[in-house]
């Protein structure tokens, strides 16, 4: 039997005028109407981060024709603009939230745009939308110390838990990037599934830590974005991404044995 494969959609902002830190990974309202129309319309079966994981650790079959929409770091958008197309369709979704961007007694004021402010998050909330962690002032996680990144997922679950009465269960890692060290400890946090980037369709067995997804853009067209849910031509649509990707990992580690060998002097 082949494997089941299904789409996770990873937005960003929803809004006319984004900011031009987030215009790439911005959606106007009126695509994000229409990409959710399309869904509707293909007979596709929204579920949470949390929904698909528990199917997929029970061995419960999914939905017919699952697909996941899922939002990074908590533009306000997402509650002015796309919390009513999600109603208008009955559809699931999840938010990953970086409790130091939301507004309020945590902000630490990095966000790159308008950023929702708790009480923004209960009502997403109370409409059924998954809120989980993506840490809390969106660094590398891969980059810190063991402290620092433990305090990051750490105080991150904790803030989500006393803003919301509920523990989140579903983490995202900023960038996308992890590693062994990074997901053990997230599992060890608490949080029992995870979401990476890859620019791929997600899979079983690439374990509940290492989920991947699809980038939606500013620049995905409706015919990209068909694709795309229909899991066609993915490799293809983001060859340059992953040239990209892999060019700036190696940077990226060349720069993580200069930080082992400077604290190995010191």
């Amino acid at each position: 039997m082949t494997e089941a494969s299904v789409p996770i959609l990873m937005y960003h902002a929803i809004d006319t005028d984004p900011s031009e830190a987030t215009r790439e990974l911005s959606v106007t309202p009126d695509d994000f109407a229409a990409q959710l129309a399309l869904i509707g319309d293909l007979g596709l079966t929204p579920v949470t981060t949390a929904g698909l994981a528990a199917r997929w650790r029970t061995g419960r079959p999914l939905p017919a024709r699952p697909v996941l929409i899922t939002f990074d770091d908590g533009y306000e958008g997402v509650h002015r603009h796309a919390l009513p197309v999600l109603a208008k369709h009955g559809f699931a979704a999840t938010l990953f939230v970086s409790t130091g961007w939301i507004r309020g007694p945590y902000d630490t004021g990095a966000g790159l745009d308008t950023m929702l402010d708790w009480d923004q998050v209960r009502e997403l909330a109370a409409a059924d939308v998954e809120i989980g962690g993506h840490s809390h002032t969106h660094p590398q996680l891969d980059q810190l110390d063991d402290d620092r990144l433990r305090h990051e997922l750490i105080h991150c679950k904790e803030i989500v838990t006393d803003e919301l009465g509920t523990v989140p269960t579903s983490f995202a890692y900023p960038y996308g990037y992890s590693s062994r060290r990074v997901r053990q400890a997230v599992r060890e946090t608490g949080y029992g599934q995870a979401l990476a980037v890859g620019n791929g369709l997600a899979r079983r067995r690439q374990g509940p830590y290492a989920l991947r997804r699809v980038t939606v853009r500013r620049g995905t067209g409706i015919e990209e974005f068909e694709r795309l849910v229909q899991g066609r031509a993915i490799a293809r649509n983001f060859a340059r991404d992953r040239a990209l990707t892999k060019g700036y990992a190696l940077v990226r580690r060349a720069r993580q044995v200069r930080r082992k060998a400077i604290r190995s002097r010191v």
